[in-house]
C-alpha cells in the first residue's frame, strides 16, 4: 500500500439515545459530515442510529450535544438477545406522558374557551391567564427551553425559535387562545410524527426476528446450544429437521431438503448433501445435517440481509438530499419574510401594527421546518418498512426513487409467478390399468422420497401410506436427477423422467405436440410402460392481480423462463404477460435483461426473481 494514502477507519454502528427532532437530526448530520474524519456521515432518524469511526466518537458526542442537550452515543448491541429493551420502554413511556400532557392541555383549553367571554373585562380575568398559560406551558415548556438554550449557543433559526417567537408574540398581544392552540397543534403533530416513525421502526424490528437464535455446536462427544456469533470458522454444527441454519457452511455429513424461501423467495425445497454449501437463514426440513462453518455470523448471508434492511435509509434519494439542504436556508428566510410583514406595512403603508404583527406570527407558525425535514425521509422510510413486512428488501431511498422511472418489469417464472408447489393435473394410465391403480403404484414407490414432486403424487393419492401399506416395498433407490427405482411386491417399478425408463430399455410414448401442461412423470413395471402423470406448478394467487395492475399502469411485462415454449405460452396467456421468452439458460436471461436495459425509450428495467 502507498504510504501516502491514509488508511480509512472502519465505521461502527452507534445508537443515539435521547429525544431530538428531525430538524435537529439534519443539523447534527450536517455538522458531523463537515468535520474531518466524519465526512458523509448519515444519521438514520427513524432508527436513531449512526455509523462513525470509533476514534471520532467522543468528538461526535460533543458536536451532537451542542446541538441537542441530552443526546448520547452508545455502542450498538449486535446480539439481539442482549439488545437493551430500555429504549423501547423509554420511548413508550415518553409518548404516554406526552399524550397525557396533550389531553390535559386540551381539557384546560376547552375550559378556557367556554369561560373566555365571561372572564374578560371582569374581576376573574386572572383566571383566563392562569388556565391558558397552564395549558400553554404543559405542552410548550420543552419547546421554550430548547429555544432559549439554542439562543445562548448562537443557534437562532430552528423550529423551536419559530414556535416560541410566534406564541410568545401572540401572548403579548393578548391572543391567548391562539398561542395555546398553536403549541397544542404542534405537540399533537410531534406525537403523530413519533408514532409514524415508531411504526416504521417496528416493521424493521419485526424483520430482525429472521435472525437465527442459536447454533448446535459439536464439541467432542456432546452438542451444546450457543449464540451463532460465538461459533468460529472451521467448527462443526448440527442442524436438526425444522431448525433454521444459523451460519454459512459446507455439509460434511447427512442429506436433506432445505427451504430457501426466506433468502430467495423460492418455495420449492432444495436437496442438499455432503459437499454442498448451505446459507444462514435456510430451514432444514427433513434430515439431520452436520456442517462445517465457513463464515462467522457477521459475514453470513442472513446478517447481510439484516444489515441491508436496517441501513436502507442511509442511502438517501436526490429529493431527500435537496429537502435537507433547502431546510438549512428555509428558516432564516421565513424569519426575514415575517419581519418584513410585521414592519413594512405599518411603517410605509400606514397599516395597523397589531394586525400585521398577528399576520407575521401566523407566517412563523405555518412555516415550521420540522414537518418539511421529516416529510420526505419519513415517506421513504415508511415505504421501506412497509415493503419489508411483505418480504421486499429495498437497499435505500435512492432505489425507491428510481422506481418512478420504471417502465419494464421482467419476471422469472418458477417460484416467482408460480408457487413452486406441484400438483398432479393429469393421470394417463396405459391399457389394463385404471387411474387409481397407476396413482397408487406411483405413490407407494415414492413413499420415502422427500422430493416435492413425490409429495404432490402422495397428496393426489389422498391416503395415508401406513407401514402396512408398504410391506411390499422391498427396496427403494433414488436416481439422482431422474426419479426412483423401487422393488414393490417383487416387481421392479420405475417412476421418473423418460430418460430413466429409456436407459432401462423401456420405450416411452412421447406426444407429437407438447400441450405445455407441466412436468411428465413416466411409470413402468417390470420393463413395461404402464402410464404417466403430469405434474404442474401452481400459479400464485396474487400473480394475476399483480400483472394486471402493472399492465394497467402501462408497464411492459416480460417473462423469462427455462421451460419449453408450450409451458411458457400457457403461463403467459393465463397471467396476461405481454411478452415471454423460453428455453433460456441463466446467461441467456442476462443477455435479455441487457437488451431491454439498452432500449432507452423503455425507461428503467426491474427484474423480479432468482433465475439469473
Amino acid at each position: 500500500m502507498d504510504e501516502s494514502t491514509p488508511e480509512v477507519e472502519v465505521r461502527v454502528k452507534y445508537c443515539i439515545e435521547g429525544e431530538f427532532c428531525a430538524n435537529c437530526s439534519a443539523k447534527m448530520e450536517r455538522v458531523l459530515s463537515s468535520t474531518e474524519g466524519m465526512e458523509e456521515t448519515t444519521i438514520n432518524y427513524a432508527t436513531k442510529t449512526v455509523f462513525l469511526p470509533p476514534s471520532r466518537v467522543v468528538q461526535a458526542q460533543d458536536i451532537m450535544e451542542r446541538i441537542e442537550v441530552g443526546v448520547k452515543l452508545v455502542p450498538n448491541h449486535s446480539k439481539q438477545k442482549e439488545a437493551p429493551t430500555d429504549h423501547s420502554i423509554v420511548v413508550n413511556r415518553a409518548n404516554k406522558l406526552r399524550l397525557i400532557r396533550i389531553i390535559s392541555a386540551c381539557l384546560l383549553f376547552g375550559v378556557g374557551l367556554i369561560f373566555d367571554s365571561a372572564w374578560k373585562n371582569s374581576s376573574w380575568a386572572v383566571l383566563e391567564y392562569l388556565v391558558y398559560l397552564t395549558a400553554y406551558f404543559m405542552v410548550g415548556y420543552q419547546v421554550l427551553a430548547k429555544a432559549v438554550r439554542n439562543i445562548f449557543r448562537g443557534q437562532l433559526f430552528d423550529e423551536n425559535f419559530l414556535m416560541s417567537l410566534a406564541t410568545v408574540g401572540a401572548i403579548a398581544i393578548h391572543a391567548l387562545p391562539e398561542a395555546v392552540a398553536v403549541m397544542l397543534f404542534y405537540s399533537v403533530g410531534e406525537y403523530l410524527e413519533e408514532r409514524a416513525v415508531n411504526r416504521s421502526r417496528n416493521s424493521i424490528q419485526a424483520l430482525l426476528n429472521f435472525r437465527p437464535d442459536y447454533a448446535n455446536l459439536i464439541q467432542q462427544l456432546e452438542v451444546i446450544k450457543v449464540d451463532p456469533e460465538d461459533v468460529q470458522v472451521g467448527q462443526q454444527i448440527l442442524v436438526r429437521p425444522g431448525e433454521k441454519v444459523p451460519l454459512d457452511g459446507d455439509i460434511v455429513n447427512g442429506s436433506s431438503f432445505v427451504d430457501t424461501s426466506a433468502l430467495t423467495g423460492e418455495s420449492v425445497p432444495r436437496k442438499v448433501q455432503v459437499g454442498n454449501t448451505i446459507l444462514a437463514g435456510m430451514i432444514n426440513t427433513t434430515g439431520v445435517l452436520t456442517m462445517r462453518v465457513t463464515k462467522v455470523f457477521a459475514e453470513s448471508s442472513v446478517q447481510k440481509i439484516l444489515d441491508l434492511v436496517e441501513n436502507a435509509s442511509t442511502h438517501k434519494a436526490t429529493t431527500e438530499k435537496f429537502i435537507t439542504t433547502f431546510a438549512r436556508y428555509y428558516t432564516p428566510a421565513v424569519v426575514i419574510v415575517a419581519t418584513g410583514i410585521a414592519l413594512v406595512p405599518p411603517l410605509l403603508m400606514g397599516g395597523n401594527f397589531q394586525v400585521w404583527l398577528y399576520r407575521a406570527l401566523t407566517i412563523l407558525v405555518i412555516s415550521c421546518p420540522c414537518a418539511l425535514v421529516i416529510s420526505v425521509p419519513l415517506g421513504y422510510f415508511g415505504g421501506i418498512g412497509g415493503a419489508s413486512r411483505h418480504g421486499i428488501l429495498i437497499k435505500g431511498a435512492n432505489y425507491l426513487e428510481a422506481l418512478t422511472d420504471l417502465r419494464t418489469v421482467v419476471f422469472d417464472k418458477t417460484g416467482t409467478l408460480t408457487e413452486g408447489v406441484f400438483q398432479v393435473v393429469e393421470i394417463s394410465p396405459a391399457e389394463g390399468y385404471t387411474e387409481m391403480e397407476l396413482l397408487e403404484i406411483a405413490a407407494r414407490a415414492e413413499a420415502h422420497s422427500p422430493h416435492p414432486i413425490a409429495q404432490s403424487i402422495r397428496e393426489k393419492y389422498g391416503k395415508d401410506l401406513k407401514d402396512s401399506d408398504l410391506t411390499g416395498l422391498l427396496s427403494y433407490e433414488e436416481v439422482s436427477g431422474q426419479g426412483v427405482r423401487a422393488l414393490l411386491s417383487g416387481k421392479t417399478v420405475l417412476v421418473g423422467k423418460a430418460g430413466l425408463l429409456e436407459e432401462a430399455g423401456i420405450p416411452v410414448p412421447r406426444p407429437s405436440v407438447d400441450r405445455g401442461l407441466g412436468t411428465v412423470v413416466y411409470i413402468s413395471i417390470d420393463g413395461h410402460f404402464v402410464g404417466k402423470l403430469t405434474i404442474s406448478d401452481r400459479i400464485k394467487a396474487d400473480s394475476k392481480v399483480a400483472i394486471a395492475r402493472l399492465n394497467q399502469m402501462g408497464m411492459r411485462t416480460v417473462m423469462l423462463t427455462g421451460d419449453n415454449q408450450a409451458v411458457a405460452r400457457s403461463v403467459a396467456e393465463e397471467l396476461a404477460v405481454r411478452e415471454y421468452h423460453y428455453d433460456l439458460m441463466p446467461e441467456d436471461k442476462v443477455v435479455w435483461l441487457e437488451t431491454l436495459s439498452q432500449e432507452k425509450r423503455q425507461g428503467k428495467v426491474a427484474f423480479v426473481g432468482d433465475g439469473l
